[in-house]
Formats: C-alpha cells, structure tokens, sequence
C-alpha cells in the first residue's frame, strides 16, 4: 500500500489516530477528517513527520461538503485507494424514550449517513479505476441490546449493512467491516460515566471491562486492522471481521 492515498475519518483519537500513524508508518499517504480540529492538527503532524503526505480535513463527515471536501483533497493528492470510516458517536445513559431526538440523530448520522456519504462520493472514482479500498467500523453492539446505547445499537447493525451492501454492488472494491473488540477509547469512558435510565447497567458492563484488565489498546486494534490491509484485504471483502 505503500505511495496509495487513503482517508480515515475520526483520526484525531483512539482507534483512528492509531490507525493512521501505523499507516503512515507503512507508506501510505493519507487524508484525515474528524470533527475538532486542534486533535485532527496533531495528529496530521505526527503522521507527517513519518515522510508521507498528510492532508486534513475538519468537519462532520455526515454532511456533504465535508464529504465532498475530503474526497478532493484524496484525489488531489493522487493514487486514491479508499477510505476507513473509523468516526462515530456513542451519547451512552438514557433509555431510547429518554434520549433527546437531536442526540439520536447525531448517532446515526455519525455512523451510518456519514458512510452513506463517504460511498456516494468516493466510490465513483473508485470504480473509474476498477479497484479501492472502503472498510467501516462494526461492533458486537449491531447484533445486542445492551440498554443505554440503543441508538448505537442501531447504527452500527445499519453501518455493517450498508457496507455489506457495497459488498454486493461494487464487487470491484474491497468492502469489508472491521470489529475492533473491546478497546479502551472516549466511547468506554463515556460509558463508564454515563448517565441517564440504564446509567447503572452501563456502569457495570464497562467498569468490568476495565477492572478486569480485558481492554485493549487503540494501538493493539490498529495494528489487527494493519494486518488486514496488508495480507490479501480481498479475502474478507463483504465480511465482518472481528
């Protein structure tokens, strides 16, 4: 993959910022997004500072011009590959008729309309060339109903659909779903604080995870999907890997 231009969305923490240094570390030039731009500014310039090329792109990914926007500068950037949509948001506590309707919105917007609109945009050129790369973030949490993150729930059984149904109608591009596990980012610690209806049923599941040493590290997670990328990405194209 070494000289391709990839995007990762919510590259400014966790799972996605270790994703892009050990990308950046293999060659690949990349175009950042996430929604705050002071952590997004740092971490382009760590990924920089391996000797790629570094583009970012602040904003939600869910609207089109953000969309649109990174898409151009990957373009610009040549040897456009795909993307990895690594962003989302959680809002952990509240039952689903206690959650505030612009709270469930912003959920699915950052897991499933910011895909939608990753595919509209980004797969076209893709297809032009007649191969990419498009991999989306999945959980447990699509197949369980654990209370307290409902509209999470939701969103990622959407996410993992919508990428299984690229799968189906882009068979040129490498479209899988990649299940990170348990991982200690800003989704466990809002989970662990959370507050609201199943506030207590949350505490338990998280902190246990936590207390029990079973955590991973958002390194640990990137380096999996490294391995992925790497060794023949087409064997796991409409999966879901864990």
């Amino acid at each position: 993959m070494r000289g391709k231009t990839l995007i990762i969305t919510g590259a400014s923490l966790g799972i996605g910022r270790a994703l892009a240094l050990e990308l950046a570390g293999q060659g690949v030039n990349l175009v950042l997004n996430a929604r705050h731009q002071s952590p997004l500014a740092e971490a382009a310039a760590q990924c920089k500072s391996l000797g790629i090329k570094v583009a970012r792109v602040a904003g939600d990914a869910a609207t089109a011009g953000v969309a649109e926007a990174v898409v151009a500068r990957a373009l610009k950037m040549g040897a456009f590959h795909g993307f990895i949509h690594a962003a989302g948001v959680l809002h952990p506590g509240p039952f689903l008729w206690e959650l505030p309707p612009d709270h469930f919105q912003e959920v699915l917007a950052s897991h499933v309309v910011a895909a939608y609109r990753l595919v509209r945009v980004a797969v076209p050129p893709l297809l032009r060339q007649g191969e990419g790369l498009a991999v989306f973030f999945g959980s447990h949490a699509a197949v369980s109903n654990l209370p307290g993150i409902g509209a999470y729930n939701i969103a990622k059984a959407a996410e993992e659909h919508l990428a299984r149904q690229l799968a189906q109608e882009a068979p040129e591009i490498v479209s899988f779903v990649f299940r990170p596990g348990v991982t200690e980012t800003r989704m466990q610690e809002q989970a662990r604080e959370a507050e609201g209806g199943a506030a207590d049923i949350l505490h338990a599941h998280f902190r246990a995870y936590l207390e029990s040493g079973s955590l991973d590290t958002p390194e640990q997670a990137a380096r999996r999907l490294l391995g992925f990328l790497l060794h023949d990405p087409r064997r796991y194209h409409g999966r879901i890997v864990e």
